[in-house]
């Protein structure tokens, strides 16, 4: 059985308030867009401050009514959960030559005091025991520290009776490495992110955690 944690988040949502939830939107950097080195990359869909009344704030509270990348969830996770720096994800490293030598080394730009360290900390211990103890046992990976979310989120117009099921994992929970998300659209049957999705990130991990040369956890 599993039971959703919306109640929770649209309580919170409401404790703080159009204007501070707001704030904390823009401080996450959720309004801008990430930066990374593609072309065409879609900003974030956002209902204006002014618009949002208790309706909007509940919804938006625990994860609807808006709409932002898979690229720009990923990176604003990061943030929250490696210290407080928003890192511009890329995929361009480096230009080499023919002859190997290399003519240049990108730089991006990175945000530091996003959250503190502190509340990093936090935040990775709660997301560890939602994959040891949590709806998210299916990404877990014998012999490391996994840390991660699960979601379910119906899709437009609601009761169609289709879905979005998705899991973000990243690991090592306590040092965290590398983190990716798996999103399904419109599963058949079952639905829900930590029975359709998780277990995808945890055969990427199975095999990326040793292929990088992450070592097991030792109790």
């Amino acid at each position: 059985m599993y039971a959703s944690c919306n109640p929770v988040f649209i309580t919170v949502g409401l404790r703080l308030g159009v204007e501070k939830y707001y704030q904390y939107f823009e401080q996450f950097g959720l309004k801008k867009k990430t930066g990374i080195d593609l072309p065409g990359e879609a900003g974030t869909i956002m209902h204006k401050m002014d618009d949002m009344g208790n309706v909007e704030l509940a919804t938006v509270s625990f994860g609807q009514s808006f709409q932002i990348t898979a690229v720009q969830l990923l990176a604003t996770v990061a943030s929250i959960i490696n210290g407080g720096n928003r890192v511009t994800p890329h995929f361009g490293m480096k230009a080499v030559a023919k002859s190997g030598e290399v003519l240049k080394t990108f730089r991006y730009p990175v945000q530091t005091g996003i959250v503190s360290e502190e509340t990093c900390k936090t935040m990775r211990e709660i997301l560890e025991m939602v994959v040891a103890e949590g709806s998210g046992k299916n990404g877990a990976v014998e012999g490391f520290r996994v840390g991660g979310k699960t979601a379910t989120s119906q899709t437009l117009p609601r009761g169609s009776g289709k879905y979005i099921a998705s899991f973000l994992g990243f690991a090592p929970a306590d040092d965290p490495q590398i983190i990716a998300i798996a999103i399904v659209n419109h599963p058949e049957g079952v639905y829900y992110g930590s029975q359709v999705s998780a277990p995808i990130i945890r055969q990427l991990f199975e095999n990326i955690l040793p292929y990088l040369g992450i070592k097991e956890y030792n109790q």
